[in-house]
């Protein structure tokens, strides 16, 4: 290499200056938590990914839907989300994962509908706990 070097990692630095005044195992708990949340995000976009497959013009809708739900989402609902202030954020949310839970049930997939549903809720609840808020947005 080219005289380059690195600082070792510490173990701090890898739950972010935020986390580092919790114990490990709560802010491990966290990060596996805000992977949840990105999980559930993936499964929103792949049920409107599914639902436009299953209708006309699918080669249109099956990219065209979850381009749509990905950019109201990065407009209104992410962490840094330019116009996600106040109310509109955790509306956002709300409509993103209803039309998603929707968007299952009518693509002839109930149980996947009903499933998601309760997915959503119980991580999106966990992700507000103060602890693990800390961790996605430290200011």
């Amino acid at each position: 290499m080219s005289g380059c070097s690195f600082p070792a990692p510490r173990a701090e630095h890898l739950l972010t200056p935020a986390a580092a005044g919790h114990d490990a195992p709560v802010a491990i708990f966290g990060w596996f938590v805000l992977g949840l949340v990105f999980l559930d995000e993936l499964l929103a976009m792949a049920a409107f990914g599914v639902w436009g497959w299953q209708h006309d013009p699918r080669w249109l809708l099956v990219w065209l839907l979850p381009l749509a739900a990905m950019t109201a989402w990065f407009l209104f609902a992410s962490p840094k989300a330019p116009y996600g202030s106040g109310v509109v954020r955790p509306a956002a949310k709300v409509v993103v994962f209803g039309l998603a839970t929707w968007a299952w049930y009518d693509a002839g997939h109930p149980a996947w509908a009903w499933t998601f549903l309760g997915f959503s809720v119980v991580v999106n609840a966990l992700a507000l706990l103060p602890s693990i808020r800390v961790l996605a947005d430290p200011e």
